[in-house]
């Protein structure tokens, strides 16, 4: 089968190690099933994985890709849930400390087909197409559980994001919006703040501005350079939500106002299997759908990758099998 593979990494030339041709095509072990994939999308764990973190040296090749749909064995339209635990785990599966994602310990899903656990399969709603539900199992993911579990938003409260041109927090505008919320954004650029307000925000602001008010939480995933300004935008026993650190992971906690103010920082990582489930069926239900900058075959996966390295992506690339069993 065709594959997007990991063969070297390298910190200053990723795409070095970059290799799309044959591999062999996967054995499903028992309790796994076989996904033919419909497409898949590349998030910046691919790029991460090729500079040689979070996938060991020793791990090599390996198949790069974390979201895909696909259709399953029996002829079922399903969506890839990418973090593999314990078996014998009950609960919450990103608590798991065996847990992992693919393309980490298991083969990704950026190739014609890929294994995975049966549980790991979601249905895909009938009017999601395939290229739009690959999007969501990592990104979209993420944001779904940082506005609903961790922050526990409700309509009508206030959600500041900060960071107008990731992944997840462009995902995070178009759910919060979706659910009522009251959506402030911030961001460096004037083109992104545009496209924020494109995305649903109510306001957008320059990093660091002084708000209109506090609000009710704020979703972090820039870290050092906004961390000061999300724990002065919170109101007293507000929610700041982490789950990325891009500008650096030491930005100073300000004690005295978290205790004071009775404020709660909590840690957030993509989102469990039911989790995807409610947002698959909240995007059925809304309307709302992820934005794809380009679809692109599979065996032009190097081209993706270079815009993605380059920064010159809105929205998810994504990257669909042509081969007759796919």
């Amino acid at each position: 089968m065709l594959a997007v593979t990991c063969t070297s990494q390298s910190i200053d030339d990723p795409l070095s190690g970059l290799t799309v041709g044959e591999r062999p095509d996967p054995e499903p072990p028992d309790g796994w099933v076989r996904v033919a994939v419909r497409a898949a999308s590349l998030n910046h764990h691919d790029l991460w994985s090729l500079r040689g973190v979070g996938l060991p040296g020793d791990r090599l090749p390996m198949i790069l890709g974390c979201d895909a749909a696909g259709i399953a064995a029996d002829g079922a339209e399903v969506v890839v849930h990418a973090i593999v635990g314990d078996a014998d785990w009950l609960g919450d599966e990103t608590l798991d400390p065996r847990r992992s994602i693919l393309s980490e310990r298991y083969q990704g899903t950026l190739a014609d087909s890929v294994v995975v656990p049966r549980r790991n399969l979601i249905p895909k709603p009938e009017g999601l197409s395939f290229e739009e539900a690959a999007c969501l199992p990592t990104a979209w993911l993420t944001a779904y559980r940082m506005l609903f579990t961790s922050a526990g938003l409700h309509p009508g409260d206030r959600v500041l994001i900060q960071g107008a041109g990731g992944g997840v927090s462009t995902a995070a505008i178009a759910l919060a919006r979706a659910a009522g919320l009251v959506v402030w954004v911030t961001g460096r650029e004037e083109d992104r703040r545009h496209r924020a307000l494109e995305l649903g925000a109510h306001e957008v602001f320059e990093p660091g501005a002084r708000l209109p008010a506090r609000v009710d939480a704020v979703l972090e995933t820039v870290g050092k350079a906004t961390w000061a300004h999300s724990m002065k935008s919170l109101r007293p026993g507000g929610t700041l939500v982490v789950s990325g650190a891009t500008t650096g992971a030491d930005p100073g906690a300000d004690l005295n106002r978290l205790f004071f103010l009775q404020l709660r920082v909590v840690g957030s990582t993509m989102g469990t299997r039911d989790e995807l489930a409610g947002l698959l069926s909240m995007l059925a239900v809304t309307g709302v759908r992820p934005q794809i900058d380009e679809v692109i075959p599979l065996g032009e996966a190097r081209r993706g990758f270079e815009r993605l390295l380059a920064g010159d992506v809105v929205g998810k690339i994504v990257l669909r099998p042509d081969s007759p069993h796919s």
